[in-house]
C-alpha cells in the first residue's frame, strides 16, 4: 500500500473505527468535548481542493466527521467543493493569513479577516479557524489574537490557541511526513507526548497495541491521492521544497529565491 493514498488515510481511519474511538469536529471538540477516546481530523486545504472532496467523501463513507480548513487564495477556495464537504456533514474554518499577505499592516489585516471570514459564512456557520503558516513571510498570522480577541468574531476556537496540547496529542504530515517537523515553520506545538512516527502504518500499529494517546488532534493536508501520477509528482515535490526550506532557513539567497518561488504559485 502507498502511504498518503486514500487507501492508506482509509486504513488510519478504519482504525481508530476498530478501537471504539469516536470523532468529533473541532467545533464539537472545543464547546462539547467527548469524555473518551476522541479523535479530531482537522484538513488544511492548502491547495488540491478536489483532493479535500475525495477525502471528505471517504470520511462520509465511514460515518466520521472531519473539519475543513479553506484559505481565500483560488487553489483552496472553490465554492463547489465547499458546497459538497458541507453537504456531506463535515465542518468548514477559514485558514487565514491576513497578517502576512498584509505584510504585517494590522489595520489592512483586521478588515480582510472580517471580509473572507464572512465570505466563507455563505456555505457554513464558521465558529473556528486556523492560522496558515505563511512560511515565507516573517509575520504570524496568529499576531492577530495580540489585540483582537476570537469571541469578537463569534468564533470559539483557533487549534494553536484553543487547545491543551499538554493533554492532546498533536499530529501532523507536514512535509509530507509525520515525522516532519524539521521542515515545519509554524505546525509546531509544545507537548509531552514522546510519540514518533514516519508512516501511516506505524500509527496504525500503534493503535492496534493499544499505545496511541487518548485524545489526539490530527491534521492531514490533501495532499493524499489514489492518482499514481499526482502521488509521485507531490512526492518529487515536496522533496524539492522541503530541503529548499532548510536551506533557506540558513542562507539568505536561497531565502529569497524560496520565497519568490511561492509567491509566484500562489499567483498564478
Amino acid at each position: 500500500m502507498r502511504d498518503f493514498s486514500l487507501q492508506s488515510y482509509q486504513s488510519l481511519i478504519s482504525a481508530f473505527l476498530k478501537e471504539g474511538r469516536s470523532f468529533q469536529t473541532f467545533e464539537e471538540f472545543i464547546t462539547h468535548p467527548n469524555q473518551g477516546k476522541t479523535i479530531v481530523m482537522r484538513h488544511d486545504v492548502d491547495e488540491l481542493a478536489w483532493n479535500a472532496l475525495k477525502m471528505a467523501q471517504l470520511e462520509h463513507s465511514l460515518g466520521v466527521r472531519a473539519t475543513y480548513f479553506f484559505r481565500i487564495v483560488k487553489q483552496s477556495n472553490v465554492p463547489e467543493v465547499i458546497r459538497q464537504i458541507v453537504a456531506l456533514g463535515h465542518e468548514v474554518g477559514y485558514h487565514y493569513e491576513d497578517l502576512a499577505l498584509a505584510e504585517g499592516d494590522m489595520e489592512k489585516a483586521v478588515r480582510s479577516f472580517e471580509r473572507n471570514l464572512d465570505y466563507f459564512r455563505q456555505f457554513y456557520a464558521v465558529r473556528s479557524v486556523c492560522m496558515h503558516g505563511s512560511s515565507t513571510s516573517k509575520y504570524d498570522n496568529r499576531l492577530l489574537w495580540n489585540e483582537h480577541s476570537l469571541s469578537e468574531y463569534g468564533l470559539v476556537g483557533e487549534p494553536y490557541l484553543s487547545v491543551d496540547f499538554e493533554k492532546v496529542f498533536y499530529l501532523t504530515d507536514t512535509g509530507y511526513a509525520w515525522d516532519g517537523g524539521k521542515f515545519a515553520t509554524r505546525d509546531i506545538v509544545s507537548s509531552p507526548f514522546d510519540l514518533k512516527f514516519h508512516s501511516t502504518h506505524q500509527i496504525v500499529e500503534c493503535i492496534e497495541s493499544g499505545g496511541f494517546p487518548d485524545k489526539a488532534l490530527i491534521l492531514a493536508h490533501t495532499l493524499w491521492t489514489d492518482n499514481r501520477f499526482q502521488w509521485l509528482w507531490l512526492h518529487f515535490r515536496e522533496f524539492l521544497r522541503n530541503n529548499l526550506k532548510l536551506m533557506a532557513k540558513k542562507n539568505p539567497v536561497v531565502a529569497r529565491f524560496y520565497k519568490g518561488l511561492v509567491e509566484s504559485y500562489w499567483k498564478k
